[in-house]
């Protein structure tokens, strides 16, 4: 699940889950309806008529988005990927897999099946509008629109931009044509930049026409293009340093233990500062109690360091998120990533072997990438 985010649902086995940034966007749009789209079209309707449609015009939106995204997921996981959430966010949705396609032709499928969903959802919304039409205007007003941006949401998505549904699709063809995954991601990569800079070029015209906020809005969407991008094809990049790499080969083995009846103080003063450690598995009779970050320490005023425990502010072993040492390098960079977190303990049987932060794995990519294995 990314980061700021709520989960509101779980449908499939799948949680749904809402970004922060979502909250903007469904907001602008049930404002540009209300405000501007539906009076603009239907001027006799009134006021709270055009916040109700324009509310839940906005609701079936997203819900067309969320279908478009478990559309992907369903065929993820027919295919052996798995899926565990969906996250709505300011550009849409995404769905969150643990891992990439195997073959070229899953990736198609799966890339492909997101745009057709768009598009039957749309020619759906369509028929209900011409069914509706004389019959109730503001449920034909209502289709109408969301079989116009459904069609478009499925078009904009098969643009051959890495990492759009278009780019995915593009990258299979490739994949399928060369063997090559890695070089077929950074041509696709490469398409979607160029795709990226034709919407920033699209954007700066619009604004100079004077249509600033359209103009804006495109810049912005080719700006996120941009750096969607070239993050995947790192992302693939990182992915290959790590294949065949485990958690032991790179965890620290010489981790300071400290008592849960240190003070604060002393710890800084005496274990974190002249180390420039940042946490410390927290040891007693043998057995680990917990885990002290910086994290821990940063939430108590300095004032009360003196009085204040390692005890009574570590994270419980219960609490504790952990990895084991023969997990995979890449699936343990993605749980730190997921849950937020800069280390995690790396336990066996009960018993502490190390710890694994992100510092250990930057710099063994950094070495790797500098020696060229």
């Amino acid at each position: 699940m990314l980061k700021n985010s709520i989960r509101i649902a779980r449908i499939g086995g799948i949680s749904i889950n809402l970004h922060v940034s979502w909250i903007l966007i469904f907001v602008l749009i049930t404002w540009t309806l209300a405000a501007n789209y539906f009076p603009r079209n239907y001027p006799v309707w009134g006021l709270t008529l055009y916040w109700i449609v324009g509310l839940a015009t906005s609701v079936l939106f997203f819900a067309s988005v969320l279908a478009h995204e478990l559309a992907h997921s369903f065929v993820a996981r027919a295919r052996g990927l798995p899926v565990h959430d969906i996250t709505l966010f300011i550009f849409g949705g995404v769905a969150q897999l643990e891992e990439e396609p195997q073959t070229p032709g899953t990736e198609f499928v799966m890339a492909l099946v997101g745009p057709l969903t768009s598009i039957v959802l749309g020619a759906g919304f369509g028929a209900l509008s011409v069914a509706a039409s004389g019959v109730n205007e503001q449920l034909a007003a209502l289709s109408s629109y969301l079989a116009l941006i459904n069609v478009w949401l499925g078009i904009f998505n098969l643009i051959p931009g890495f990492p759009l549904d278009g780019g995915r699709v593009l990258r299979s063809i490739l994949w399928q044509a060369s063997g090559n995954l890695q070089r077929s991601t950074r041509w696709a990569s490469l398409v979607g930049q160029a795709v990226a800079y034709l919407f920033i070029l699209a954007g700066i015209w619009l604004i100079f026409t004077g249509d600033w906020v359209g103009g804006l809005w495109i810049a912005f969407i080719g700006w996120f293009l941009d750096n969607a991008a070239s993050s995947s094809y790192r992302q693939l990049t990182i992915r290959n340093l790590l294949a065949g790499h485990k958690v032991r080969e790179v965890m620290s083995r010489d981790c300071q233990e400290v008592n849960p009846d240190l003070s604060l103080d002393r710890l800084v003063n005496e274990h974190m500062l002249p180390q420039g450690a940042r946490c410390f598995p927290v040891v007693e009779g043998g057995l680990v109690r917990g885990l002290l970050t910086l994290h821990n320490i940063k939430g108590v005023s300095q004032d009360r360091w003196p009085t204040t425990t390692v005890g009574q502010v570590m994270t419980p072993l219960d609490g504790l998120k952990r990895i084991g040492p023969d997990e995979e390098l890449w699936t343990a960079m993605q749980n730190m990533t997921g849950k937020g977190v800069n280390q995690l303990p790396v336990m066996e049987d009960g018993q502490l072997l190390g710890m694994l932060a992100r510092d250990n794995i930057v710099s063994f990519i950094r070495i790797k990438g500098e020696l060229g294995v």
